[in-house]
């Protein structure tokens, strides 16, 4: 019989464990706190827990952690980016980005990807599997055990689908931000979505303060059908529906990430549409150049033409900025660094935190 997860279960669960164990209920929280707030690499570090206890611990769960396999400092701003082995050999990746409000870090919700976005490396081999809230959880901890300092702020806009993982996802949000664990502020907590518009209005119902990214990069469908085959299911009068929802429900303002591919969503009449379609939502523009992907065929907006597309929209009032890029002298963009060490080289790259 395979072992439950130790790290994926939360405080309540916990103390029925401990129950049945035949422990005092305190042993819970002693054990949640070793884990999740002073996070602990082996049970054996539970200083105050008995070797009778760590030896039931040990026969009785699994406890996840992440295998290093390399780490990438750039030399331009200090971004570190982490490639990480799970139990079962698959590979993911993280990355740490060191802002003046605190330290950032972009997490994987997925071994690969089965949204099939156009111009995303990471989607290229397909899905291999979810990851489990200890795993998304362990892409924190080892960061912010590794670094040395306190992770202030998540980003769920690695690797995979957040939304199409979506009860490990919220689990995950949950224990993060619990007062026994790290205790990370929701409103430093943000999960980006290609668009899965059930998902987004079963979110919005949760009502927790975080902040809610849409990959958008089209502004109209028949060019969103294009780069992204979600379109096909959901159309942007559903999505921005879905997304005025959400609003309503939890008052935290959109972000729309909108990646500029030359020649296909860059021009002025694309700037115009965008504008038309946001006109009125309380949102901000992440507008980014998009990064080449040696099998696909898109290749970033030049400098100026992001520009121009920036003021087109300030004029109309539309809260926008282009996105800083960070950790470009290394593989920075998402499934850079884990497709090259599955044999796959070259220049190929995705969205970006």
């Amino acid at each position: 019989m395979d072992k439950r997860d130790l790290k994926s279960m939360n405080l309540a669960e916990l103390i029925e464990e401990m129950q049945i164990l035949g422990e005092k209920p305190f042993r819970a929280k002693q054990i949640y706190q070793w884990i999740h707030g002073k996070l602990v690499e082996d049970i054996e570090e539970m200083s105050n827990i008995s070797g009778v206890l760590q030896k039931k611990l040990k026969e009785t769960y699994e406890f996840t952690t992440l295998e290093m396999v390399e780490k990438q400092v750039s030399k331009v701003d200090g971004t570190a980016k982490y490639l990480f082995r799970l139990a079962d050999g698959n590979l993911i990746e993280s990355v740490l980005m060191e802002y003046k409000h605190g330290n950032s870090v972009c997490i994987s919700s997925q071994a690969g990807c089965r949204m099939g976005c156009r111009f995303c490396a990471s989607t290229i081999a397909g899905l291999k599997r979810n990851l489990l809230p200890s795993e998304m959880l362990e892409q924190v901890y080892r960061i912010q055990r590794e670094s040395g300092e306190r992770v202030s702020h998540i980003v769920v806009m690695g690797t995979g689908e957040p939304f199409d993982n979506y009860d490990n996802l919220l689990r995950f949000l949950y224990m993060i931000t619990d007062e026994n664990g790290l205790h990370i502020s929701a409103r430093n907590l943000t999960v980006s979505t290609c668009g899965i518009v059930p998902r987004i209005r079963q979110f919005a119902e949760e009502n927790m303060q975080v902040t809610l990214a849409i990959s958008l990069h089209a502004p109209n469908d028949e060019k969103r059908k294009s780069m992204m085959p979600v379109a096909n299911k959901y159309s942007l009068e559903e999505l921005m529906d879905a997304c005025r929802y959400f609003f309503e429900k939890t008052g935290r303002r959109i972000t729309f990430e909108y990646s500029l591919a030359a020649g296909v969503n860059d021009s002025g009449k694309d700037a115009e549409e965008l504008i038309g379609l946001l006109q009125g939502m309380n949102c901000h523009v992440n507008l980014i150049p998009i990064n080449p992907v040696q099998e696909l065929s898109y290749a970033g907006s030049g400098k100026k033409v992001a520009e121009k597309f920036k003021n087109m929209l300030e004029k109309s009032r539309i809260n926008v900025t282009i996105r800083r890029e960070m950790g470009r002298d290394i593989d920075g963009a998402c499934g850079q660094l884990r497709r090259r060490h599955e044999g796959n080289v070259g220049e190929e790259g995705t969205k970006e935190c």
